[in-house]
């Protein structure tokens, strides 16, 4: 989120001087910030599903367990 506030303060300043140059440094910072942002996302996501997938896999073992005791 810093780099993505960051940015955008450089790339009004770049609009204001008619500076070009930090316009598109602010925006490119702005870039990087949310690819950080949705990595850490995707990350969060796959560790989600990767949680549930395995313990959707211990709770059929159980149940087979059970099964083969009853």
């Amino acid at each position: 989120m810093r780099d993505e506030i960051e940015g955008k303060a450089e790339e009004v300043k770049g609009k204001v001087t008619s500076d070009k140059g930090e316009e598109i440094k602010g925006k490119i910072r702005q870039t990087a910030g949310n690819v950080r942002s949705k990595s850490r996302e995707i990350r969060g996501d796959i560790h989600d599903h990767a949680t549930e997938q395995r313990e959707q896999k211990e709770r059929d073992e159980l149940r087979k367990s059970d099964d083969r005791q009853g």
